[in-house]
């Protein structure tokens, strides 16, 4: 059974953010180094991708809890694993194998559930972050022509990276929190590069943010550009997650729902932030308001990304179990 069979059938399920479950675990600075890096030069906290390696139980843990909530789809931990964003820790030797040992946590995770019911297949999406940089504005706002990376430098760290989740074992690539097409598009032609170098057809799903009330991404797209711009290669899905919960995202997708010729898929940030940085809202108040997208038939995928827990997960299963999914036979 196909990723693409099962969406024609039924709206599947994302699992939720994996940077709030690890914050439960209160890891220490020796805790994100384990007995590998003991003696590291600089400081890992924070380096949650290093934990596949340090601390693989935990993430192993933590999707299970993810498959237990009923999610279809689980993401590996992977999203700052390039080597330009692993340059913060001088770790970008490590990406390659991040990513495999981030892909095989995962998909050891889905195969045993897969396992456990067969009628219900599990699958691991390999997480692309956007990096932390962008390669279409200018961090220095005295030099408004200076680019922190060009467009090759990003061709080439997500080759890395794309190379170690498929060796992992991934089953479908997710391009995700796009806040700068540019960067998305260096990593859709690092993808579309390895799968021609492997005579491989794996799925590719993306997914953009909405920065803002404005509607647009943190570099200017509106919607309907964003789709445009990254319409010239076959997707499974496109979508938005992160930057605003649940409430703010519907408008955005509405419009995205209209138009696009892909599944579409939505994962928002537990609410909006408050002044702590924290996201309060709860597991019920979500699953109200994704409601009212699957009742208006909007979307193919639904998940959560900051704040949400396995309880928010496990109300979303249970309410798109009710509401059939967005049809691609309307679209013209």
């Amino acid at each position: 059974m196909t990723l693409h069979t099962l969406l024609a059938d039924r709206i599947l399920v994302l699992d939720g953010a994996m940077g709030t479950m690890i914050q439960q675990y209160k890891f220490s600075e020796e805790d994100f180094r384990g007995q590998r890096f003991r003696d590291f030069p600089v400081s890992v906290k924070g380096n949650n991708d290093l934990l596949s390696l340090t601390q693989p139980e935990a993430i192993f843990d933590i999707h299970c809890k993810y498959l237990e909530a009923g999610a279809d789809l689980i993401e590996t931990n992977t999203f700052s694993a390039t080597t330009i964003a692993m340059a913060d820790y001088q770790m970008e030797n490590l990406a390659y194998e991040l990513n495999v040992a981030s892909a095989k946590l995962a998909k050891k995770a889905a195969q045993k559930f897969t396992a456990r019911t067969p009628e219900k297949p599990r699958f691991v999406a390999g997480a692309i972050g956007p990096t932390n940089k962008t390669a279409s504005m200018s961090p220095d706002v005295n030099d408004p022509a200076y680019r922190a990376v060009t467009f090759d430098e990003l061709v080439t760290a997500y080759k890395t990276q794309v190379e170690g989740l498929l060796d992992g074992g991934v089953d479908v690539l997710l391009i995700e929190t796009i806040f700068d097409t540019l960067n998305a598009k260096a990593a859709i032609f690092a993808v579309t590069a390895v799968k021609n170098e492997r005579n491989l057809d794996i799925p590719l799903m993306v997914s953009g943010t909405i920065t803002d009330a404005s509607g647009r991404t943190l570099s200017g797209q509106t919607v309907e550009a964003f789709l445009i711009s990254i319409s010239h290669v076959p997707l499974l899905s496109v979508g938005f997650n992160c930057a605003l919960g649940a409430a703010q995202l519907k408008p955005y997708v509405e419009r995205l729902s209209r138009i696009a010729e892909h599944y579409v898929s939505v994962y928002p940030n537990a609410g909006l932030p408050n002044h702590f940085g924290h996201y309060d809202q709860s597991p019920e108040e979500m699953q109200a308001l994704l409601r009212e997208y699957l009742k208006d038939h909007l979307v193919n995928i639904v998940g959560g990304c900051c704040g949400t827990t396995p309880e928010h997960i496990r109300l979303i299963a249970e309410e798109v179990k009710k509401y059939q999914p967005r049809s691609l036979k309307t679209l013209v």
